[in-house]
């Protein structure tokens, strides 16, 4: 992908530029000025708002100042578009110019992309406030920006060319980028009408296509980079090549706050094809002419670490400590009538539970890596992230050099999970190339990749409420122990001693149920957490879903009866209930399967401007062993932009979130992670997986997101069979061997 892009703001810069480069046009669009007024339905920014924050606090270049999204059309009619979001296997670059296409009228496959550069001023994402791709805002911050864009460019180009023929422009129809004259007969390219349209002001305002007339919006597109991705042309982080590149692999410190205390660096250099030996205050790293010998080299330096004052945790220790802290009461993010005292009444029965979930690993199946070429005048990064102007930041800051002189390269991404909006590895691997004899490609093994990973936290959720005599929630009180990614990330965004993320999806459940309290007590192991594919979401749903069919039980109601009763305010959550239980076939028995124990259990949620249900159905087998047989799920985000990419990211979803519940568990002991690889921190297999139906329910809302949802609602469906199946409720994740017994 070619990141050569303009760097001035002024659309006369614009015409000058393009027509230094053959003649054209090129038009800027300020998607922040695309945004939507107050007064207008719309999904709130989710609370990776903050990631975008951080991004502008480290880069000092406030967002939206200039504009930040570009079309550009050649003589010869070929479109670009340059790209602000990053590619890592979630659909952006087929649905970003499917956006475009739809109502500039050209074929998205003739849709040329360029990756943007990191420049936060330009390409800031109108949610985020921030140049970031995560949140699942990639289709809802465009859907109406990039949509304008293409209506602003079609308009200036169908101008154009009425001029020419002189005719009312208004007779003119614009079919697979070409624009067709009112008589049918004549016709003009894009590129026949470029040098002219550049010429034009661009309109104010313009009409935007009714949903009734889409040609290519909700309906099936195949993803546009397959064919790359299937024949190795795709380049991606770990791709980078450069002139006299050495390569390195990198050994850290075991426990956290430990240091490196010696090495045996003549033994490195004593192996063929190892060239350096570089030492920092907690890794080491061995640079070789090939990864190969790198590693082998690391091997036989045989790196020796003073452990520090964490060589004693253990996941035993963290969780003591976190489960006394969950004991006292924390900062309030939801307080909704008066559900202590109402839990305190005699009247109507109690129900008090602890939940607890575990640390997890992103484990992407591209492991981290950088590329860094650093000379005097100036540094040059190769990566995958999905903050690239925060990773230009950390490198700017650790060389020195100003911001400009920074040029991050940015690759398609192996899987980001929420693991690339942190830049440590962009940092180590500067650090690294500063200390290197030439450019250095640093990559991680997939043993340091786990072991050193910025995991999803840890979490105690204290939940307790009141049953009346009906069997139905009076009161609701849940409190949250975990760390704070927010105090860490984005101090500005935890608001009253709340993080809002590790609160998502619980401060504001959508069951009508009169009291309401929900609490927050921030506890910090010393072990590095961040945001994972569904952050806050994937523990909150978990915990609120399985409470829920607790509650159901305890009141001796239908899991789905009950939750429709508490849905009456909320018809889109309650629409996608609906739609799963009735295509799972909820309220038939579920097929027999000799010798195993069967049952069918249920979830429902609304997290990233979407809502989502799930019907899974299990077996368990007499060793207590789980088998997942199928999930059905139901999904309304609103317009969707191309059904098969929903489709497909529920489908990754599902099998993500029933991976991390059935066996996802990161360990300590002595201060290391336990875990190293895929032997001892596995995924679910393609033997293993269950026939998975997604149902999108059509809505002419704003679309929501898709990227994570499917994830948060795995585990709860999952667990809650189980317990039909068995009659164990799961109270703690993983699942992993808890059924031996039952």
């Amino acid at each position: 992908m070619d990141t050569k892009t303009p760097q001035s703001s002024s659309r006369r810069r614009f015409m000058q530029l393009s027509a230094a480069a053959g003649g054209g046009m090129l038009f800027g669009f300020s998607l922040f000025g695309c945004q939507k007024k107050d007064g207008e339905s719309r999904n709130e920014p989710p609370s990776e708002r903050a990631v975008g924050a951080a991004t502008t606090a480290s880069t000092n270049q406030a967002p939206g100042l200039a504009r930040d999204a570009f079309i550009r059309i050649d003589r010869d009619g070929l479109v670009t578009f340059i790209v602000a979001k990053v590619e890592m296997g979630q659909g952006t670059f087929t649905a970003m110019p499917m956006l475009l296409a739809e109502e500039l009228g050209v074929d998205p496959s003739k849709v040329r992309l360029e990756q943007a550069p990191a420049n936060n001023a330009l390409y800031a994402d109108p949610l985020l406030g921030g140049q970031v791709t995560g949140g699942s805002t990639s289709v809802r911050g465009s859907w109406k920006p990039l949509r304008e864009a293409g209506a602003t460019v079609r308009s200036v180009l169908v101008a154009a060319a009425a001029r020419q023929w002189n005719t009312d422009p208004g007779g003119c129809k614009v079919v697979d980028g070409r624009i067709m004259h009112p008589d049918g007969k004549q016709s003009l390219g894009f590129g026949d009408v470029a040098d002219a349209a550049a010429q034009l002001p661009l309109p104010q305002k313009v009409d935007l296509k009714p949903a009734s007339v889409f040609t290519l919006l909700g309906r099936p597109h195949h993803r546009l980079d397959s064919n790359i991705k299937c024949n190795g042309q795709a380049q991606f982080g770990i791709d980078a090549r450069l002139p006299n590149m050495g390569v390195a692999t990198v050994a850290m410190a075991p426990v956290p706050g430990g240091k490196l205390a010696g090495v045996d660096e003549q033994k490195a250099l004593a192996v063929k094809g190892v060239r350096q030996v570089l030492k920092l205050d907690n890794a080491v790293a061995v640079v070789g002419d090939h990864f190969w010998a790198a590693k082998q080299g690391l091997a036989a330096c045989a790196p020796r670490w003073d452990d520090g004052p964490n060589v004693n945790v253990s996941t035993a220790s963290i969780v003591a400590d976190m489960t006394k802290a969950s004991e006292q009461a924390g900062a309030v993010a939801t307080n909704k009538g008066d559900a202590l005292k109402r839990l305190g009444d005699k009247h109507g029965r109690r129900i008090d539970v602890v939940y607890e979930v575990p640390f997890l690993a992103h484990a992407t199946m591209e492991p981290m890596n950088c590329t860094v070429d650093l000379k005097p005048d100036g540094c040059d990064v190769y990566c995958g992230t999905q903050v690239p102007a925060f990773a230009q930041a950390a490198a700017a800051k650790l060389t020195g050099l100003p911001l400009e002189k920074v040029r991050v390269h940015n690759h398609y991404l192996g899987g980001g999970f929420g693991r690339r909006l942190e830049v440590d590895y962009v940092a180590q691997a500067v650090a690294l190339a500063k200390l290197a004899k030439g450019p250095l490609k640093v990559v991680w093994t997939r043993e340091e990749d786990v072991q050193h990973d910025m995991f999803r936290p840890y979490y105690v959720d204290r939940m307790s409420a009141k049953l009346d005599d009906k069997g139905m929630p009076v009161a609701w009180f849940h409190r949250i122990t975990g760390s704070s990614i927010m105090s860490r990330f984005a101090p500005p965004a935890v608001k009253n001693g709340v993080d809002p993320d590790a609160v998502e999806a619980a401060a504001e459940i959508q069951y009508a149920i009169p009291d309401i309290r929900v609490e927050y007590v921030r506890h910090e192991p010393p072990v590095a957490t961040a945001f994972w594919r569904g952050v806050g979401p994937t523990h909150n749903v978990w915990a609120v879903e399985t409470f829920i069919d607790e509650l159901a039980f305890a009141g001796k109601h239908d899991p789905v009866e009950f939750r429709r009763a508490l849905l009456k305010d909320s018809k889109r959550k309650l629409g996608v209930l609906n739609v799963a239980a009735q295509k799972a076939g909820w309220g038939k028995p579920v097929a027999k399967i000799a010798g195993r124990r069967v049952g069918r259990g249920v979830s429902c949620q609304f997290a990233f401007g979407t809502y989502l249900a799930q019907v899974a159905e299990v077996s368990v087998g007499p060793g207590g062993d789980v088998k997942v047989h199928r999930v059905v799920c139901a999904v309304d985000c609103g317009h969707t932009v191309n059904p098969d990419q929903v489709v497909a990211q529920m489908e990754g979803g599902i099998i993500f979130g029933l991976t991390a519940a059935l066996w996802g568990e990161i360990t300590l002991d002595k201060g290391r992670v336990q875990q190293s690889n895929f032997n001892d921190y596995r995924v679910m297999r393609i033997n293993e997986a269950p026939v998975i139906e997604v149902h999108i329910v059509n809505s002419v809302d704003d679309p929501g997101g898709i990227g994570e949802p499917g994830t948060s609602g795995a585990g709860p469906a999952l667990t809650n069979a189980i317990f039909a199946a068995t009659g164990k409720r799961i109270r703690k994740l993983p699942v992993g061997d808890q059924l031996k017994k039952a």
